[in-house]
């Protein structure tokens, strides 16, 4: 009894410590700490203290070893690597160079740059913080308002959630045993739309308020297409990663190998400095630790539960209920919203997956189509307060504009990501396409 429940039931039992760890992470406690504690104490009070430590002693090294989260260093050095090599910077002048005439066009071109940069880095904070340097000063000279030059790099940030390669697909798919390949690929054109609806409504802003959002002139034609060979190593990696897995020449973690090489040899080439390399590796292994301890402590967890019977209960329940389909899926998103405001995107989505997912498979939907959606939800919260992570990064690197002016300038994009999520809705064909034609 160490848990001091003293309850023959294991679902009773899976359900107060579900709560005691809720109370864990309120009080501050990390996601990873808090799971594996209550994770180790539950199986415990389940098994006994030999049969629990054999459960959770293994963890480490099973999970550590699986193949396909060897897909996430590279990931991570690419982008990393691709800041320190200038690719950044080039990037944010194409895309000013291409869309700046429009409405709002700095903005714009900030919303086209950070995908351009998502398609080489799967981390949102990380792309949320370069282009606070790169672009949020740009703006400021031109005279937009700062809440926009914040919120649209915070909101631009989210987008390394969707588009390939992102670190948190591939952790959805090792959470639910789907396919990293398809889920990467199913990113790219909801990413895509997101990206599009940002610039549309940016772009509506600035019709009503244009001294807030002026647009920038006075490129040539000459301009724009002298800064295309500056960004060509980034859609090089992009056509490599993305032909590899859709063709199946290369798995995902061969193909974010080669991307990794292709932005290394570019990156040597252009004089890059052997700290900024030894920087981007370093930094990559900083972040790649910290997923994996996060995934080693929630597993642990998940054991517990899978012991609990609370996912099973939790699914029939939920299959029973005398609702549609589409409203209890309205209300698991509305859920999602509300746990993002208190917890981080990973955490929240390692977490809630494996007792939510059987519920919402069970329910007919396709898991690809949800990982997509449920990774999606996951952006809003990087950018949803009292949380918001990316909301925090960009103050982090730009004290100068308060956080208040930050979630202020964040408002206008929550309304986009709604109706992404709901154009998702309406057409899962945009989700489902492209892992479809891998069949």
């Amino acid at each position: 009894m160490i848990l001091g429940i003293g309850f023959t039931n294991p679902f009773l039992v899976g359900l107060i410590a579900l709560g005691m760890m809720m109370i864990l992470m309120l009080l501050g406690v990390r996601v990873v700490f808090s799971a594996a504690i209550i994770g180790l104490l539950g199986l415990v009070e389940l098994l006994g203290w030999g049969p629990a430590a054999g459960i959770v002693g293994t963890i480490p090294h099973s999970k550590s070893s699986t193949y396909a989260l060897s897909v996430l260093p590279m990931f991570i050095f690419i982008g990393f690597l691709a800041f320190h090599a200038g690719m950044t910077r080039q990037l944010f002048d194409a895309a000013r160079k291409w869309v700046g005439w429009l409405p709002g066009g700095l903005a714009v071109a900030t919303v086209f740059a950070t995908a351009g940069f998502a398609a080489v880095s799967g981390a949102s904070t990380a792309t949320a913080a370069v282009f606070s340097r790169v672009a949020i000063p740009e703006m400021l000279k031109y005279g937009y308002d700062k809440k926009l030059a914040a919120g649209v790099v915070a909101a631009g940030g989210t987008l390394a959630s969707l588009i390939p390669p992102s670190a948190i697909l591939v952790i959805y798919a090792i959470i639910v045993e789907e396919s990293v390949g398809k889920l990467l690929l199913a990113g790219f054109l909801p990413g895509l739309v997101s990206a599009l609806i940002y610039a549309g409504i940016i772009i509506a802003w600035a019709l009503f308020r244009p001294h807030e959002a002026p647009s920038v002139g006075g490129y040539t034609w000459g301009d724009r297409m002298k800064s295309l060979p500056g960004i060509s190593p980034i859609f090089a990696v992009v056509v490599i990663i993305i032909s590899a897995i859709y063709n199946g020449w290369a798995t995902p973690t061969e193909a974010g190998a080669l991307g990794a090489a292709v932005v290394f040899l570019i990156a040597i080439l252009r004089g890059t400095s052997l700290s900024a390399i030894k920087g981007s590796l370093m930094e990559s292994a900083k972040l790649t630790v910290m997923i994996f301890s996060m995934i080693w402590g929630v597993l642990i967890f998940v054991r517990f539960l899978g012991f609990s019977g609370l996912p099973e209960a939790f699914t029939s329940w939920i299959v029973q209920l005398d609702t549609s389909p589409t409203v209890i899926m309205i209300c698991i998103l509305l859920a999602y919203a509300l746990l993002g405001m208190f917890m981080d995107a990973i955490g929240m989505l390692l977490l809630t997956l494996p007792v939510v997912y059987p519920a919402v498979i069970a329910l007919g939907y396709d898991s690809i189509w949800f990982g997509i959606i449920v990774v999606k939800m996951a952006e809003v919260c990087l950018i949803t307060p009292p949380i918001g992570l990316n909301c925090f990064v960009v103050n982090g690197v730009r004290p100068d504009i308060s956080l208040t002016q930050v979630f202020r300038g964040i408002a206008i994009f929550f309304v986009a990501d709604v109706l992404t999520i709901a154009v998702l809705f309406a057409f899962p064909e945009i989700v489902t396409w492209l892992p479809d034609l891998m069949n």
